[in-house]
């Protein structure tokens, strides 16, 4: 028995469009992520590589929506391939299964060293930009997560004994941030 075709789409924010990705996936199913792939720590990728299962195929628009750290895309492709799960990348062109070539492989690492490339530049031009508008006094960085009273109000719950878990929750912030606004004082 043939097994699913389950595809996978990211987009970097909330703004992008995944429609271009979609249009191309011809899947049972789709598991969609609006994360950064500079890691693997994204909840849809998550639950299709615990969704899938032997036999069947990952289709996924491009290897730099999959991964843009090479060691990710190489780890993810050989954990599928291993399990009895293909994978195809059709912007590529590619298929990985357990009778990969050695050229299928050799372009898993040339494109996916290029996707990573690619990220590395966007962030070096994002440093740059970033310099470029301090230097002009235009960028102030992100806004706070508090303002002035609700830093008292949170140092005062802290005072009082109040666990720091619980105070980040009421707050909205992550824990690091408490601690960050924890030094400043």
């Amino acid at each position: 028995m043939a097994g699913q075709r389950v595809g996978y789409i990211r987009v970097s924010t909330f703004d992008q469009n995944p429609d271009r990705q979609r249009e191309l996936l011809d899947a049972n199913r789709v598991f969609e992520d609006k994360a950064s792939g500079k890691d693997i720590e994204r909840p849809e990728l998550k639950a299709l590589l615990a969704f899938v299962r032997e036999g069947d195929t990952v289709v996924v628009h491009s290897m730099d929506r999959l991964a843009r750290n090479l060691d990710d895309l190489r780890r993810i492709v050989q954990d599928l391939v291993a399990r009895g799960i293909g994978i195809e990348f059709i912007k590529e062109g590619l298929g990985f299964t357990g009778d990969t070539s050695p050229m299928a492989k050799l372009m898993l690492s040339v494109m996916g060293a290029f996707a990573e490339f690619e990220r590395s530049l966007i962030r070096e031009r994002q440093r740059e930009g970033i310099a470029l508008a301090k230097a002009k006094g235009a960028y102030k960085g992100r806004k706070k997560a508090l303002n002035s009273d609700q830093v008292a109000e949170l140092l005062k719950r802290l005072e009082t004994g109040c666990p720091k878990a619980k105070v980040a929750r009421e707050f909205g912030i992550s824990r690091q941030t408490l601690y960050q606004y924890c030094q400043r004082v």
